[in-house]
């Protein structure tokens, strides 16, 4: 799982926007609850945001140098799956 998120260095900010309580966002609270600290632990100078809003839908934005910045929806996709898009967006910088 580690070599899933090094984050490569064109990766400049990765943020999750979902709901707190809804069952929509369960999947993403639990994929954040369980990855966050291994994130984190090998990405220590990128930020990581949580962004917790009442009847937000889970998606997530990763931001790359100049600006650049790509949107995925997690609604309705498993803990495997919301893994494999940030996966795809941590590495899209390469």
């Amino acid at each position: 799982m580690s070599a899933k998120y090094a984050f490569t260095k064109g990766l400049k900010e990765l943020r999750f926007l979902f709901c707190q309580t809804s069952e929509q966002s369960a999947a993403t609270r639990s994929f954040l609850l369980r990855a966050y600290p291994t994130m984190k632990k090998h990405n220590p100078h990128t930020p990581i945001l949580i962004r917790e809003a009442a009847g937000t839908l889970p998606r997530v934005y990763a931001r790359y140098a100049l600006g650049e910045e790509k949107e995925e929806a997690l609604l309705g996709l498993s803990d495997q799956q919301i893994e494999d898009k940030i996966t795809q967006l941590v590495k899209a910088s390469s």
